[in-house]
């Protein structure tokens, strides 16, 4: 067991942002890396270097001050990664985990191996490729870039030949996944925390809704049964022990009837959990604290029903009306992330909001968002 002081985050956004929060509230001094100066994780860490993530003299120095290096999301190279752990400095997850799920294709793979059921996929890197995979996974289907790509950036649904060449064609020679589209009737996730002893624990399995590929309401529990959840906890926790994660991590899927599919794996701290800073004893960013220091993992105990909701941007103003009705109910929890500007979709902030049951949670939480909307900023 190491002596952990100081962490390391890769990535200045929201989720660096609220990982710092906790961590600080803990004890810990907290180093971001990340391009853009003023981020919201570096608003609120004791330091903040400014570079980019495969500026490997930035990266050796983000080691130097650090007990432990973590990542706020997967899109960074790998080599960075390798660099820090040929330095012989502990990152958590490692770098062999953030290989094959930064990959879809390894990642699909993986879960596969590790006994999941998934939708039928192939691997399309040329035309010859992408016509195989048309004859032999059919439509409708889902292609996707292989690597990068998020909230809906990066995929294509197509209906027919057609759509895929066009789908290729646009992808500008990037390597895609070309899987089967699954006709799911709700999406849900799990947060889970693995420690370096091998212990999980699994948080509520929860409902995701979307608005154009970007994460919008996430209910908890999920409307599933008991059946469901149950198995959902166990193919995560699976996935979790044949990755050797240390860490918080979330796994989403797909529900039809009464299947579940694997869709993708975060090995991080997640949009859908957010909820945990207000509906549970222990966050899920408190919990991803504890397994890369070392740290206790206790179970997560949900106290109410919630919904978690994402502040979009609009592109129409950058000043957020109506917290001030928003706020006047004692059940709602506001955490804003310090960005400046509220472009289209972008996430600029998000409330949590609890009641008796899903379904008055649900109610309240539709009231409040209609209260709110962007409009420009006072002149100065």
């Amino acid at each position: 067991m190491r002596d952990i002081e100081t962490i390391g985050i890769l990535g200045g956004g929201q989720l660096g942002r609220m990982l710092t929060l906790e961590a600080k509230r803990m004890g810990y001094r907290v180093v971001t890396l990340e391009p853009l100066p003023n981020s919201p994780c570096g608003q609120v860490a004791d330091e903040q270097i400014v570079a980019a993530y495969d500026d490997l003299r930035a990266i050796g120095e983000l080691g130097a001050r650090c007990d432990v290096v973590t990542y706020e999301f997967e899109n960074i190279p790998l080599a960075s990664v390798r660099t820090l752990e040929t330095d012989g400095r502990l990152v958590r997850p490692s770098g062999d985990v953030l290989r094959i799920t930064q990959d879809r294709l390894l990642e699909k793979a993986f879960v596969r191996d590790a006994g999941c059921t998934i939708a039928p996929f192939a691997g399309v890197s040329d035309p010859s490729e992408l016509e195989h995979a048309i004859a032999t996974i059919g439509f409708p289907a889902v292609v996707k870039t292989a690597r990068g790509g998020y909230d809906g950036k990066g995929q294509w649904v197509v209906r027919n030949a057609s759509d895929a060449r066009a789908a290729f064609a646009e992808a500008k020679g990037a390597i895609l996944i070309f899987e089967s589209f699954v006709p799911f009737d709700l999406e849900v996730s799990v947060i889970c925390a693995r420690g370096s002893d091998g212990t999980i624990v699994s948080f509520p399995v929860t409902e995701n809704q979307h608005d154009h590929g970007v994460l919008a309401t996430t209910i908890v529990p999920a409307r599933v049964s008991d059946d469901i959840a149950a198995r959902v906890k166990a193919q995560a926790a699976t996935v979790g022990e044949k990755l050797g994660i240390i860490g918080a991590y979330c796994i989403e899927f797909f529900v039809m009837a009464d299947q579940i599919f694997v869709n993708e794996i975060a090995p991080r701290v997640h949009n859908s959990g957010h909820y945990s800073l207000d509906a549970t004893q222990i966050s899920q960013y408190e919990a991803h604290v504890r397994a890369i220091c070392d740290l206790p993992l206790v179970t997560p105990k949900l106290f109410d029903a919630a919904v978690m909701v994402n502040i979009l941007g609009t592109n129409s103003g950058d000043r957020l009306d109506g917290v001030h009705e928003l706020l006047a109910d004692p059940d709602t929890k506001l955490h804003v992330y310090g960005k400046r500007h509220a472009a289209l979709r972008r996430k600029m902030a998000h409330f949590t909001v609890l009641g008796d049951d899903v379904a008055a949670a649900l109610a309240k939480a539709e009231t409040a968002r209609g209260l709110l909307s962007w409009r420009p900023s006072r002149s100065r």
